[in-house]
C-alpha cells in the first residue's frame, strides 16, 4: 500500500477511476432495479414487499463494509503511519454513515408490514443502530484532530475498537431470538432463488461502486483542501 503513499501518484489513479466507478455504479444499480422491479417474481411469503431487499441488503453490506475500511485505515495509521490512511478513514466515514442510515430506514419500511411495527429492539436492528452512532462518534473524533491528513491516535483506536460491533451484527440473528430472518447467503449456499439473486448481486456491485466513487471523490477533495491550506500558509509566511 505504500506504493500509493505519494498523493500525486494516488491522484493519478483516483481521478480517472472516480467517474468510471460512479457512472458504472449508476448503470448497474439501474439495471438491478429494473430487473428487481419488473422481471423478478414476488416472494411466496412476502409478496411484493421483498423488492425492498435490492436496496436494504446492499446498504447493510456497505454499512458494515465501510467500517471495515475504517478499521484497515486506522490500523495503517497506527502501525505504519501511512500518509493516506487518515484521509481514507475520513472519506469513508460519511458514506458509511449514509448507507447505514439507509439500511435502517429501509429495514423499518420493510418491518412495518412484515412485523406490524416500524421498530423493535431486535439484536440485528439494535447493533446496526449502534453502528450508525459509532460512525457519528468517529466523525466527531476525526474532526477534532488538528491535522486533516490524519485522524489522530484516539480516533484511530476508536476505529479499531468499534470493529467489535461487526461480528455482533453478523451473528446477532444466531446468538439471540430474533424476528429478523436468518442469513440467506452463506458459504454453503444461498436460500435465495436465482431470479432474485442475480438482481441482488448486481445491485450490491452497483452500490459498492458508488460507495467507492464517493470515497475517492472525498479523498481527492480533502487532499485538495490540504494543498490549498499549505499554499496559503507559505504565502502568509513569505
Amino acid at each position: 500500500m505504500h506504493v500509493f503513499a505519494n498523493p500525486t501518484r494516488f491522484l493519478s489513479i483516483a481521478r480517472p477511476l472516480t467517474p468510471w466507478l460512479f457512472w458504472g455504479g449508476l448503470l448497474l444499480t439501474g439495471i438491478a432495479f429494473a430487473m428487481g422491479l419488473f422481471f423478478s417474481p414476488p416472494d411466496y411469503l412476502q409478496g411484493e414487499l421483498v423488492r425492498i431487499m435490492y436496496v436494504h441488503v446492499p446498504t447493510a453490506w456497505l454499512g458494515m463494509g465501510g467500517w471495515t475500511g475504517i478499521l484497515i485505515a486506522s490500523l495503517m495509521q497506527l502501525v505504519w503511519r501511512h500518509p493516506l490512511a487518515g484521509i481514507a478513514a475520513r472519506a469513508i466515514a460519511a458514506p458509511g454513515a449514509l448507507f447505514t442510515a439507509l439500511c435502517l430506514l429501509t429495514g423499518s419500511i420493510w418491518g412495518r408490514p412484515a412485523w406490524g411495527t416500524w421498530w423493535i429492539w431486535d439484536g440485528r436492528l439494535t447493533s446496526m443502530l449502534v453502528l450508525l452512532f459509532l460512525y457519528f462518534g468517529f466523525m466527531a473524533l476525526a474532526a477534532a484532530s488538528e491535522e486533516r491528513a490524519s485522524i489522530g491516535r484516539v480516533a484511530a483506536i476508536f476505529g479499531v475498537i468499534g470493529a467489535i460491533n461487526l461480528p455482533i451484527i453478523h451473528y446477532s440473528v444466531t446468538w439471540w431470538n430474533s424476528l429478523h430472518q436468518p442469513q440467506s447467503l452463506t458459504l454453503s449456499g444461498s436460500a435465495i432463488d436465482s431470479s432474485m439473486l442475480w438482481p441482488l448481486g448486481i445491485a450490491t456491485l452497483g452500490f459498492t461502486m458508488l460507495f467507492g466513487a464517493i470515497t475517492l471523490f472525498r479523498m481527492r477533495a480533502i487532499i485538495a483542501d490540504i494543498r490549498i491550506e499549505a499554499r496559503l500558509r507559505r504565502l502568509a509566511q513569505g
